[in-house]
């Protein structure tokens, strides 16, 4: 293989450098023969990690629509994604070198009856336990509960499971080896999954000032899906005539959400950017998503940073560019940090040392 040569300042040290890649990883010793393959600002690949590829609205799509969304993603930047549960096996991805890396959850786990139709598995409490085990061999160290979605018997958001179940499916997901994470809109589900010791908490709206401090303590990282939270005002008008106390709590929750999202960065929870790409969103956008939390508050910097060098590092990846590191990298015409739009023009994407993009 061909040794390729890259110039420009590299991120997060923003360091004028120029990078080699030989045999898919970085370099800094000049090869022989290195061909000049692209200048601009250099940025660990990107970080998707609220992602549900081979999942749209029925539930699984086919193979090669699993194919155009992964591409969709890649050619965006993201060059490393953590599935948030999809009812499709995409395990063959792995397998591909163009299509980025992934880390599946395996599938929902969501309470009978009680989430979206053809998603999950769905289980009453007495059962929970051991589908938790299942899901955490069949994943790759990651669980995905829904921990809250609308009651139809109270007519309003509610947790999915009983306290106790939802602490011995943790504790037996932490012994299975894998970590857990769970969908949260309200308030109510989040003390029982923070007490059971939760890895992390997706969306996140109901979070109480006591909740942030209980995650910082725990080491509790949050996925915001602002994009995903922006459509709360549909849930409210879908449902307002049939459960007007769910609409009630929703638009509650979408009116505090840019609260709760500054009050958990103040108060050093750790987030990371997820595009909930699948089902009714969209792959390819995760620079919507990171110039959505910017536009939320958020300093362009630690945005950015979450997208990549501390997601990836989060997610037990290389977060820079080191001697000897993946060749995971996007090129950009001006600096991120200072105009995140440019994360919608990539120069080029490198994966596994080849440009794909």
């Amino acid at each position: 293989m061909s040794a390729l040569r890259f110039s420009g300042p590299v991120l997060p040290d923003g360091e004028a450098r120029e990078v080699y890649v030989v045999d898919g990883r970085i370099t800094y010793e000049r090869p022989a023969g290195a061909e000049s393959a692209g200048e601009g600002w250099i940025v660990p690949g990107l970080v998707d990690a609220h992602n549900h590829l081979g999942l749209e609205d029925g539930g699984a799509v086919d193979d090669a629509e699993i194919e155009r969304t992964a591409i969709a993603d890649r050619d965006n930047g993201v060059l490393l994604t953590r599935d948030c549960g999809s009812p499709a096996d995409t395990r063959w991805v792995q397998d591909r070198e163009d299509l980025p890396r992934l880390i599946r959850c395996g599938r929902h786990v969501a309470r009978t009856k009680r989430y979206l139709r053809n998603y999950a598995h769905e289980v009453e409490p007495d059962g929970l336990v051991d589908v938790v085990a299942e899901q955490a061999v069949a994943g790759d160290g990651w669980v995905k509960l829904v921990g809250d979605w609308i009651s139809r018997d109270d007519g309003d958001l509610a947790p999915s499971f009983p306290a106790d179940a939802v602490a011995a499916a943790i504790g037996v997901a932490h012994a299975e080896g894998a970590k857990v994470t769970a969908h949260c809109f309200g308030a109510d589900s989040l003390s029982p999954l923070l007490d059971a010791g939760i890895d992390c908490i997706e969306h996140g709206t109901g979070l109480t000032t006591a909740h942030l401090e209980q995650m910082v303590a725990g080491g509790v990282a949050l996925v915001p899906t602002v994009l995903q939270t922006s459509k709360f005002p549909e849930f409210v008008s879908a449902a307002r005539d049939k459960f007007p106390a769910y609409s009630a709590t929703m638009e509650a929750l979408h009116a505090t959400r840019r609260e709760v999202l500054m009050n958990a960065y103040d108060a050093g929870v750790q987030m990371y950017v997820g595009s909930d790409g699948g089902g009714s969103s969209r792959h390819g956008v995760l620079h919507e998503e990171i110039l959505a939390m910017a536009a939320m508050g958020l300093p362009n910097a630690y945005v950015l940073g979450a997208a990549s060098w501390r997601g990836r590092a989060w997610l037990g990846w290389n977060p820079g560019l080191d001697e000897g590191d993946p060749a995971d990298f996007v090129v950009y015409p001006r600096n991120p940090v200072d105009d995140l739009s440019v994360l919608a023009e990539p120069s080029r994407v490198v994966l596994r040392g080849k440009v794909v993009a």
